[in-house]
């Protein structure tokens, strides 16, 4: 889709019909045909537009000959019928000294809040666009961690009332987003590293301003992604323990059940042999058989359970004690 807006004397955004010099010249998912027209309006290299197109393209800076590009990642939200996916796609910002541009593969909500002007920007003037767009582009990295910290919550409280593969698997969803999210915003940081140098910014007092709380506002997503992404990965080493230690102990209950039952079945198999066993002429010989498994069993249950019940785990702190009173007595307690 190929749009034209342009700020009005009035400093209104306007849609425009046509191409004007001056003007923002929005791309979003264009076709072949539209990059060409774009191409031949706006003098930018075709190389240009087409690098926000590509979902695996990094965040990077260049010029070439009379035009700029500020290639940036930015946070999008995907509906699934699992729910919400978060993700990252490129945003191509290119100027020159005809027109702004703006290329992505789908609408960016930053941008949105410059058409419909919640958000007020001159596109006579480039570089405080960007400056804009990449203060727009930090706040919603903000808010979209925000909501996946809460989305992680809601999560975390399901699982506690229930082991389920589905939240374990949200959970993995969860912290693979804050994994693109932090590569992402360590990009864009690379980024900010070469425009501090750019004469446009160094040489006016607002934008360079308005550059520092860019950096900010970045630096402090960054922290935040990496603070949730470290939450999160314990928090699944944590219950990835649980559901080991509750299979440790299904486990344990099916040994000692297996263990139990097998003294019975031995016995029933030694007197069920085809050759002569004790009691086989007695009236009450079956009686007095099932008699001696049932004690013999009872004992054996009983010295099992009490085993496996003596087995104790102790944790490092629990060790840490118990060496201490080993190294002051010179011998160890039980």
């Amino acid at each position: 889709m190929l749009k034209f807006f342009k700020t009005q004397e009035d400093k209104k955004l306007e849609r425009l019909e046509a191409f004007e010099e001056g003007c923002w010249v929005d791309l979003v998912n264009p076709t072949d045909d539209e990059v060409e027209d774009a191409c031949a309006l706006t003098g930018v290299p075709e190389e240009m537009l087409k690098a926000a197109l590509d979902e695996e393209e990094t965040a990077r800076a260049e010029r070439d000959e009379d035009s700029f590009l500020c290639l940036l990642d930015t946070p999008t939200i995907t509906d699934t019928d699992e729910g919400d996916t978060y993700e990252t796609i490129p945003m191509a910002l290119i100027y020159n000294s005809k027109c702004l541009v703006t290329v992505s593969l789908r609408g960016n909500p930053v941008l949105g809040d410059f058409i419909s002007r919640r958000v007020s920007v001159d596109t006579a003037k480039p570089v405080h666009f960007i400056l804009t767009f990449m203060m727009g582009n930090a706040k919603r990295f903000l808010s979209n961690l925000r909501q996946l910290d809460k989305k992680s919550l809601r999560v975390q409280a399901e699982l506690h009332r229930s082991m389920k593969n589905k939240e374990l698997i949200q959970l993995l969803e969860i912290e693979n987003s804050l994994v693109y999210f932090s590569t992402s915003l360590s990009a864009n940081i690379n980024v900010y590293n070469k425009l501090e140098r750019m004469p446009a910014v160094v040489g006016n007092e607002d934008y360079k301003d308005l550059f520092d709380d860019v950096v900010i506002e970045t630096r402090q997503a960054m922290e935040m992604c990496n603070i949730y992404r470290d939450i999160l990965s314990g928090t699944m080493d944590a219950y990835a323990s649980v559901i080991s230690n509750n299979v440790n102990i299904v486990m344990k209950l099916l040994t000692v059940v297996t263990l139990i039952i097998s003294v019975p079945t031995l016995i029933a198999s030694l007197w069920g042999m085809n050759v002569p066993v004790p009691f086989e002429g007695l009236s009450w010989g079956f009686w007095l058989v099932l008699a001696i498994s049932i004690v013999i069993t009872a004992v054996v249950s009983f010295f099992i359970i009490r085993s496996s019940n003596s087995i104790r785990i102790r944790t490092p702190r629990q060790l840490k004690r118990r060496k201490s009173r080993i190294g002051r007595d010179g011998r160890e307690e039980n």
